[in-house]
Order: structure tokens, then sequence, then C-alpha cells
């Protein structure tokens, strides 16, 4: 299999190195006209965004931005106006969610031909939003690597309904092992007591999350149909205008039902939600939905994603991990999604791995054989690309 190397020792640079390298290199950009790469055509940073834009995200928010500079480097920024503010104040899972999309970034220069060359945090702490940077170096030979995964970066997707009972084997689990541990992350395979535990802890989260208002309302801002309003509040809510009360969101005014409203490009539409849960725990989110009820497998797989360290860097890495696993999993036929519920809760979050007590979780993953599913809508690149103009 051709895929992209491990991150190189310029991507494990400390955020000061980091940015020093990558100004330097800016610099002296400046004055020479850039070779031919994918960023010097618009058509070919189409192709890049387009791959990049295709990762999974929290809620599907796809809480990123994008800049080429100077047709030179392609940088990867956090976009605020699509953090999860209640859930997510530190920022975690956007983070996770855009080193996915970096890992994507990276698989699509290499299928152009070229070696990307990353720095992780080059801004920063001045500039924190500013996550990544990456140029298109000389592959050797110049021949096209890691097209078996880039490939894949359409036809994964999550997938929310029951699997089948029959088990991933272990040879496809080591595959998914390895996949992780080459970017830096460990991928925990849970036995069944330790599933069991880990689906008590979500259901558990579940019960806490739903008594707390500021949460389910941003759950329903991403959940519910409508367009994004100023990036943040779809129907039925909308962010707060008068500056007051904890939640950043409120209920909209204008009385219009959602069905009015246009469709939306992000968030998680119903078709991709799945059946309700019948039972518990259950390996998956209802996300209050009604209806039917299903049953889903009686024991599921879970795998818990952890890092070493529970810094931005160490997400950015667990993002590209989860990434690189999961497309490993497509192409072995294996489904997964996910059920962070116990990291949305600060102390749950704080007993780390459940299994050997070491490692920061960042992912709960369940991973199986399920039915074809349809993915979620992507933003259009247009609306990806920080504009100059």
């Amino acid at each position: 299999m051709s895929t992209p190397t491990a991150p190189t020792a310029a991507t494990r640079s400390a955020a000061p190195a980091a940015h020093a390298a990558h100004a330097a290199t800016v610099t002296a950009g400046r004055t020479a006209a850039p070779a031919a790469t994918p960023m010097t055509t618009e058509a070919g940073v189409r192709r890049l965004l387009a791959a990049a834009g295709q990762a999974p995200s929290v809620l599907n928010t796809q809480p990123w931005r994008f800049d080429v500079v100077r047709h030179a480097f392609v940088e990867l920024l956090a976009d605020p106006d699509r953090r999860l503010r209640v859930s997510d104040p530190r920022g975690r899972s956007q983070h996770v969610s855009c080193g996915a999309a970096l890992f994507n970034l990276r698989l699509a220069v290499r299928a152009a031909g070229f070696r990307p060359v990353v720095w992780l945090l080059p801004g920063g702490q001045d500039e924190p939003h500013l996550l990544a940077a990456v140029r298109a170096a000389e592959a050797p030979g110049g021949r096209p690597g890691g097209r078996e995964l880039y490939d894949l970066i359409w036809r994964r997707r999550t997938n929310r309904e029951p699997f089948s009972a029959e088990p991933v084997p272990p040879d496809v689990l080591a595959a998914l092992r390895i996949a992780a541990s080459r970017e830096g992350a460990n991928l925990v395979l849970l036995d069944r007591p330790g599933a069991e535990e880990v689906l008590d802890q979500a259901a558990t989260a579940d019960d806490e999350l739903a008594r707390d208002r500021d949460y389910q309302a941003e759950l329903a801002a991403w959940t519910m149909p409508g367009p994004l309003r100023d990036g943040r509040g779809p129907s039925p809510y909308e962010p707060r205008r008068d500056g007051r009360g904890p939640s950043p969101y409120e209920p909209r005014r204008d009385g219009l039902p959602p069905s009015l409203y246009e469709p939306r490009h992000d968030g998680l539409p119903p078709y991709v939600r799945g059946p309700r849960p019948a039972g518990e725990p259950a390996p998956v989110r209802s996300f209050g939905r009604r209806g039917g009820r299903a049953r889903f497998e009686r024991h599921p797989q879970i795998a818990v994603l952890t890092t070493p360290g529970d810094r931005p860097v160490d997400w950015l890495r667990a993002g590209q991990a989860l990434q690189r696993m999961l497309l490993v999993a497509a192409l072995h036929g294996v489904s997964a999604s996910f059920l962070n519920q116990p990291l949305d809760l600060r102390d749950m979050r704080g007993r780390r791995d459940p299994r050997h007590r070491r490692g920061h979780p960042q992912m709960i993953i369940r991973l199986g054989y399920g039915p074809y599913v349809a993915r979620a809508l992507r933003r259009p690149v247009r609306d990806l690309e920080i504009s100059h103009v």
C-alpha cells in the first residue's frame, strides 16, 4: 500500500521552532517565483481543498478554513465561528477535526506527485487559529503516492446504522492499530468488559447532557434543518444578540418552521443519523430523534484512540491518526461511528483509557460491518478558502 509517511521531524517541531521555520520559508519565497505545484493553479488548489473538506468532523461542523499563501503554501486555520462553544470550550474536538482535514490534504499533495512538508502550529501563541502549513516539495522520482487511500476519501462515511454480528477479524484490527501508530497515536481495542464500561459511561453522559440546556441548544443548532446563520446558529436556534446569559444560542424568534429553510451543507441532516436505538446502553447517539426503533449489535466492538499528551499538537496528531485509520478501515470494508459523549464531560474524560489507564482519550470509535449509507453534504470549496479580494 502506498501511503504518506509518518510526520517528519518538521511536523513534530515545537511551536516556536515551527513558526520560525515557516516564517523564514515564506520570507524567502517572496522574491522567488513559485515552482509548478498543485498550489500554483486554481484547479490544483480546488483539488487539494476538495479532498481536505471531505474529512469527518464533530457534528459535521467542518470547522476549518484554508489560506493559499503566495501560491507556495496552504495554511489550515480553525474557524472560530464553527467551534462548539459549549461542548468544546478548549477547542479539542475542533483540532481533531482539523487534523483529519490535514491528513486528507497531505494525501492530496502526494496523489498529485509531490511530497507534503508540514509545519504544525506554525503561528505559535501569536496565531492560535493557524493550525498547520503545508508545502508541496518534489517527491523522489516524481511519482504519485498514496493513491489508494486518496481514492477512498470520497467513499468513507460515518455509519450510524446497526452493524452485523460478524466481528472485525484480528488482522484487520491490527492494520487499524498500525495506521493510528504511524501518526503518533494509539488505538486501544477494548475487550467485552471494557466495551461495556464505555457503553455505560456513554449512557451516563447522555443522561447528564440531556439536562444541560445549553448543550442541548447547541446540539439542536447543528442537527436541525435550516441554513447556518453567521456560521453558528441554524434554526431552531440562533446566536444570542443581547450578549446576556451563559448560552450562546437562543430560540429563533421568527417562528418559521425549519422545513421552510434552504438545505444546509453542514450539520447532521436526519438521513445520516441512523435509527433510534432500542434498548440501553446503545452504541450510538440518539440525537433526540423520534420514530421507529432498531436493535443494534449485542456486543459492539469499541476502540479508543489515545495520545501520549493532551495539548493542541496532540489533538492535531489524533485527527490525522483518526483519518488514516478510518481510510484503512474503509479499504477493508469496515464501517465506523463515534461515541464521544463521555469526552464531552470533563470529569469523565479525565478517567483516561478505560483499559490500561494510560494515554489521553481523544475519540471513542465503534467498528463493524454496516449497510451502505449516504454521506452528509460538504461545504462548497469556494467557501473553504479565505478570499483576499
